[in-house]
């Protein structure tokens, strides 16, 4: 009797033709589904960036001398041509004053010299000089001429020396870390800079894109002007709005993908030189888009497909062909139309033929 009865219990659990995986062929597979969508979908592009200073400068002394005064403070905003750095003008005033005084005492020996040729050229006339004093004299007035200039160069470059010794911001920007504090002795173009300026208004974002998409932004580019968005992570508010200026001149092979810069007027300082932010670029919007969420769309060895709800609440295995993602929706290119019911949860409980019921919002709470 016993034997009987779990034989025939057996029986009533066995499957009949056509039932799917999730049990008899009155069972249904419970699932979830979402109906497919017809709406406009943005093409972007994510990435993450690296914000690059406007301008660099790094500040180093051209001449060797002792820091004599520092007038800012690290982090100041400072302007083109603002007097950062003296050094000691003691020894270049003396070299300049020297310079002078060799330059008149030359100047003035010069201008003996050509008088001197002139009253020879003279005596040389009424047969009182001769040829080679009138000779002798013309060589030392051009020789002085040529001493008078050297000096005046010398002067100008006691000048320069001295002109070094006040060093200005050559950008306007914000300053960095000093290096050398008053008192200390620089040296003419030391490796260490005394101080770095950053351009940071405005400020360039770089970041690379796969080298797929690069006839896509050569297309947009030559339409218009592309937005690129930046925002820095864990950062609240509106991201930075740049526009993107530059694509570089060849693709990186290891990576396979090519460098884009964005300019940003960065007016509120949100962005910093060094820091990573979070890019986002949209090329263009597809105003008609067959849009399903990316959880519907399994792979198997025929490719992509996707179970599609009847209207008998039996399903029906389609294939599909994706052509993007945006966030948690797949855009397709053929399968489907607007309007289709999909399943988003439960496909590894059906086949094509499956008799399912969707799980209601409430329903799919209550399930642990």
């Amino acid at each position: 009797m016993v034997t009987a009865a779990c034989s025939g219990q057996a029986q009533q659990q066995t499957p009949g033709p056509g039932t799917g995986r999730g049990g008899g062929q009155n069972t249904p597979v419970p699932i979830t589904a979402a109906q497919v969508e017809q709406k406009p979908v943005p093409l972007d592009v994510q990435g993450i960036g690296t914000v690059i200073a406007a301008s660099t400068v790094a500040v180093h002394a051209q001449i060797t001398g002792e820091l004599t005064s520092v007038n800012f403070k690290e982090g100041d905003d400072v302007q083109q041509g603002q007097v950062l750095f003296t050094l000691d003008k003691r020894p270049l005033e003396a070299a300049l004053l020297q310079a002078q005084a060799n330059l008149q005492r030359d100047e003035a020996q010069a201008q003996n010299a050509r008088a001197s040729l002139v009253r020879y050229e003279d005596l040389l006339k009424r047969g009182i000089a001769t040829r080679e004093q009138v000779d002798q004299f013309r060589t030392q007035a051009a020789a002085l001429d040529a001493t008078v200039v050297a000096d005046r160069a010398a002067v100008d470059s006691a000048k320069v020396q001295l002109d070094y010794a006040t060093i200005n911001a050559p950008i306007s920007g914000r300053t960095g870390l000093l290096q050398v504090h008053r008192g200390n002795l620089v040296r003419a173009n030391d490796t260490i800079p005394i101080v770095t300026i950053n351009r940071i208004q405005p400020v360039y974002v770089s970041f690379a894109v796969p080298e797929a998409m690069l006839p896509q932004f050569k297309h947009y580019m030559a339409q218009r002007t592309i937005k690129v968005l930046a925002h820095a992570p864990n950062e609240d508010g509106s991201p930075s709005v740049g526009e993107i200026d530059f694509i570089d001149n060849m693709v990186d092979n290891t990576t396979g993908t090519i460098k884009v810069k964005g300019t940003f007027a960065n007016s509120d300082r949100r962005l910093w030189p060094g820091q990573f932010v979070n890019v986002s670029v949209t090329l263009t919007t597809d105003p008609d888009a067959i849009v399903v969420p990316t959880t519907a769309v399994q792979s198997g060895q025929q490719g992509t497909y996707v179970y599609v709800v009847k209207s008998d609440q039996t399903v029906d295995l389609r294939p599909v062909t994706v052509v993007r993602t945006h966030g948690d929706d797949s855009i397709l290119q053929t399968g489907l139309k607007a309007g289709e019911t999909v399943v988003t949860d439960g496909q590894l409980r059906l086949i094509p033929g499956s008799r399912v019921s969707i799980k209601t919002a409430d329903a799919q709470k209550a399930t642990p």
